[in-house]
């Protein structure tokens, strides 16, 4: 079974900025499209970004593609989620999701139904 593991998160000042990472152990994450969403306190989860199998493919919701980066290393198994010029309303839990049967960003991708592997999450506080 897949399973998804975030890292990355923490506190970080208004302006700041991090790299998150989503791995997974056992398995390859080679062949799956992979999603980013986050969700903050009393919101519904809202659709970050997205990265098709060959990492050639990329896109981003219009709340954050000015400041967002999504990219994968295949030798390390792993996606990223850069996010820059932090804002105080970026402060969420950020989840790594993925299609494992699928390689490409579909239309829907900012819905959360299209995903059915979700990890743990890995909180993002950003206050001065």
């Amino acid at each position: 079974q897949l399973q998804l593991v975030e890292s990355g998160g923490g506190l970080v000042e208004p302006g700041g900025s991090l790299r998150l990472s989503c791995t997974t152990t056992g398995f390859t994450l080679d062949f799956a499209v992979i999603g980013w969403f986050r969700q903050a306190p009393g919101k519904e989860r809202e659709g970050v970004s997205c990265i098709n199998s060959s990492g050639r493919s990329t896109r981003y919701a219009d709340s954050v593609k000015d400041r967002v980066t999504t990219s994968r290393d295949k030798a390390k198994n792993t996606v990223y989620l850069q996010i820059d010029s932090l804002k105080p309303e970026d402060t969420a839990v950020y989840y790594c999701v993925a299609n494992p049967i699928e390689s490409s960003c579909s239309v829907n991708w900012a819905y959360s139904y299209r995903w059915d592997t979700w990890g743990q999450g890995t909180q993002v506080t950003v206050s001065s």
